[in-house]
């Protein structure tokens, strides 16, 4: 695999998980209840401790986007 193949891969991989991303924010952020509602079926859990999970997934997602996925395509665009 050449930089040019290592870098559209990197690029793709930045394209969707920072969509998903976006994505999962926004629909915690627009219906919040909607989502609470969802996943209490499966797991028996308060509203606070519900959010705090969340928060700490989101953060825990953006953190790893970021050095895995965007920081590497960055890199290899500055080299190439």
């Amino acid at each position: 695999m050449d930089i040019e193949q290592l870098t559209a891969l990197f690029k793709w991989c930045s394209i969707i998980n920072g969509a998903l991303l976006v994505f999962w924010t926004g629909i915690y952020m627009l219906m919040p209840d909607f989502v609470y509602r969802i996943q209490r079926r499966w797991f028996v859990i308060s509203r606070e401790t519900f959010d705090v999970a969340i928060y700490a997934f989101l953060g825990l997602f953006k953190v790893l986007f970021l050095i895995f996925n965007l920081v590497p395509y960055i890199a290899l665009s500055i080299i190439r």
